[in-house]
């Protein structure tokens, strides 16, 4: 089948308003594991061109905040979003909150982030995970107890080793495989609830 660039989620998201047709992929997870409520604080790693934030937005009301972060500048607009363009390997993320107004813990992170890809499999591959690893890191720092987590991974050997990970930090780890992925992508969704927050222990006295 040839690769359709506008096909029928493009058009969608086009006559509805989105930034992009990845929307439909968090609006399907959205309906299945109900993570987005009203009031909640979103934070949306990899958020460009913006359709994930668009939908939290929504879903969250007024009363709720997006923070959305990418190294690509998202031009849009929302009542109750905040977008920041950098590479979240290089800001200090509290920083950023506190002059924005945004107060953590967050109720759900998300992170659609993706590497450029090479077209070198095992090197886009690495990149991903390194990338899933990166808004793991972000969401033990910034998410609530019980919040939720998601984050794009494309697939490979490391699949079952960070889904152990996963599963060691939340009491849910799901995976899916949205109907509006395109047919030849290899991305998967992590969807981890029930976020259990480390607990450091003390120091021994020597």
């Amino acid at each position: 089948m040839t690769y359709n660039p506008k096909d029928y989620y493009f058009h969608k998201a086009k006559s509805e308003n989105y930034a992009a047709r990845s929307v439909f992929k968090l609006q399907e997870i959205d309906e299945r594991f109900k993570l987005l409520k009203s009031g909640y604080k979103v934070l949306d790693l990899g958020a460009a061109p913006g359709s994930w934030s668009q939908f939290a937005s929504e879903k969250v009301g007024d009363q709720g905040r997006v923070l959305g972060i990418d190294i690509q500048q998202i031009r849009l607009t929302l009542p109750n979003s905040v977008f920041i363009t950098a590479d979240l390997h290089d800001i200090n993320l509290e920083e950023i909150m506190k002059d924005h107004g945004i107060t953590p813990p967050f109720d759900v992170i998300l992170s659609d982030m993706a590497p450029k890809t090479t077209g070198i499999r095992i090197t886009d591959q690495t990149r991903s995970l390194e990338l899933c690893e990166l808004a793991l890191a972000t969401a033990e720092r910034f998410l609530r107890p019980r919040g939720s987590f998601v984050a794009k991974l494309f697939h490979s050997d490391e699949f079952e080793i960070f889904r152990k990970r996963l599963r060691e930090r939340f009491g849910r780890v799901e995976v899916i495989r949205p109907k509006s992925t395109r047919k030849e992508s290899k991305e998967i969704f992590f969807v981890c609830q029930l976020f259990q927050v480390p607990v450091s222990k003390p120091d021994k006295k020597a």
